[in-house]
């Protein structure tokens, strides 16, 4: 790594001095910024006072000031310096406190070489002024999207790539992924000066559809007794959001699409034409394939609208991102009840990890919002969550009637079809299901082996030992 155009130290805090020695050796050998050793955590504050320090690696468990105490000490004085936490604990609980804390990452001990390499170039590139899981425009007014997963990285960067255009972009997602968040920060990240304007287009027929973003003239129909721009015309120099466009009709697809090529369209009731000054982003929760189906929607108009494309995750596939949202949650919910923010239970990442949310991030917020409502001024319990997800839900709209529930049964949680073994039993072994198991797990914690570690209920060593002896496509996977 080049460091040599932004000049800086790594300060290293930890009481024992042999693992400062390890540390500094480790990322001397790795080619990053010179260390300062720190083995008095009393004496951090004083060194980030008078040297140019771009990252902490800071020991948690240490004699005299504990390392949460040194963390927010930091954290008041210098807010900017991205620091890491060293922990013996590997349950992901502990993750969530220190995040809610400021940490910018946590590494377990014994601390794995490349992981250490991983984390601290990714803090050294954070930057002071890009908050972790952040999108931001440029002049500082951010829009915060959480998450560390890649999935969630390359979100980012397409972001980040594509908010200068002024061409469509499309979002694609299930329900509840965020379509309009990843929205507002395209429009944050793309400099434009005008507003921000959403339209949910799921229920408007194609008259209410022309007259909302078009407007209408005075006298165009009765009871427009006045004349009224659209929506088109208030997000000049800004963005217009349309939701749901895959259940826009024919109608509104033509005027849509010609509004995209010509960049014109007309008021209703009225001959003179207006030109758009607004960028068009568009969102739904159908999938490509639904939307290349010529009798449900134009493929002019996809192609069109397809300029950029945005494809966000389900939650499902970001158990790796679940420590961050549930503080992110967590701190929100209780700002909204008037409450400090509090500790998850136990447990609750783990479990949260096995759940499906078919609602997604929607569902999770409102989970987290109602079992902290439930706690009146408690501590959170597993038990609110359980409530939640414990729920009977209806039937996804591929089942078959025989999947549901009877009457008066509780609700099924369906399992992962194990693959087929042509030309034997339809069983996999003891061996072979182990190794699917720690495949699933490594896959929902986004390649952290702590925390699959930490979902299976073993230890990370342990993990370690069975990926040493599993077979080889299963042992790449910690390489």
């Amino acid at each position: 790594m080049n460091t040599a155009a932004n000049p800086g130290v790594i300060l290293l805090v930890d009481d024992d001095v042999h693992i400062l020695a390890s540390y500094e050796k480790t990322l001397r050998y790795g080619g990053m910024p010179p260390t300062i050793p720190c083995p008095d955590p009393a004496g951090v504050l004083g060194l980030l006072d008078k040297n140019p320090v771009r990252l902490v690696i800071l020991d948690l468990c240490m004699p005299g000031i504990g390392g949460e105490e040194v963390l927010a000490a930091i954290r008041a004085r210098h807010p900017a310096v991205p620091v890491i936490v060293v922990t013996g604990e590997g349950a992901v609980e502990t993750a969530v406190r220190l995040m809610q804390r400021g940490a910018s990452d946590y590494l377990v001990k014994p601390v794995d070489r490349q992981r250490l390499l991983a984390a601290v170039e990714n803090g050294l590139a954070q930057g002071p002024a890009v908050p972790a899981g952040g999108v931001v425009r440029p002049g500082g007014q951010g829009v915060q999207m959480v998450g560390r997963s890649a999935g969630m990285q390359e979100v980012f960067g397409v972001i980040s790539a594509v908010a200068p255009s002024r061409e469509p972009v499309l979002i694609t997602g299930e329900t509840g992924v965020g379509k309009e968040l990843a929205a507002r920060a395209v429009h944050a990240a793309s400099g434009l000066g005008g507003p921000f304007v959403a339209i949910n287009a799921a229920g408007l027929d194609d008259a209410l559809f022309a007259d909302t973003l078009f407007g209408h003239a005075k006298a165009a129909y009765t009871g427009a007794g006045a004349a009224r721009p659209g929506m088109v015309e208030k997000a000049a120099g800004g963005s217009l959001f349309l939701d749901e466009i895959g259940d826009l009709g024919q109608p509104s697809q033509i005027k849509l699409l010609r509004l995209l090529q010509e960049k014109e369209y007309y008021p209703l009731g009225s001959d003179t034409v207006k030109r758009s000054q607004a960028r068009i982003i568009v969102a739904t929760n159908r999938s490509i394939e639904d939307l290349l189906d010529p009798a449900r929607f134009r493929l002019d108009l996809f192609y069109r609208l397809r300029t950029h494309h945005i494809h966000l995750p389900p939650l499902r596939e970001r158990a790796g991102d679940l420590p961050e949202l549930v503080a992110h949650f967590i701190a929100r919910a209780a700002a909204n009840l008037g409450r400090g923010p509090t500790p998850p239970p136990p447990g609750l990442l783990n479990r949260l990890a096995a759940y499906a949310f078919p609602g997604n991030l929607r569902e999770l917020e409102a989970m987290i919002h109602d079992a902290l409502a439930r706690s009146r001024g408690g501590d959170l319990t597993l038990a609110a969550f359980e409530h939640w997800m414990g729920r009977e839900r209806p039937a996804s709209p591929g089942a078959s009637l025989s999947s549901r529930p009877a009457a008066g049964q509780p609700p099924t949680t369906s399992s992962p079809e194990l693959p087929r073994r042509p030309g034997k039993s339809p069983m996999p072994t003891l061996k072979e299901a182990e190794e699917l198991l720690i495949a699933e797990a490594l896959r929902r914690a986004d390649g952290n082996q702590a925390q699959a570690a930490a979902f299976l209920g073993i230890t990370r060593q342990a993990l370690n030992r069975r990926l040493r002896t599993a077979a080889p496509t299963l042992g790449q996977m910690q390489e």
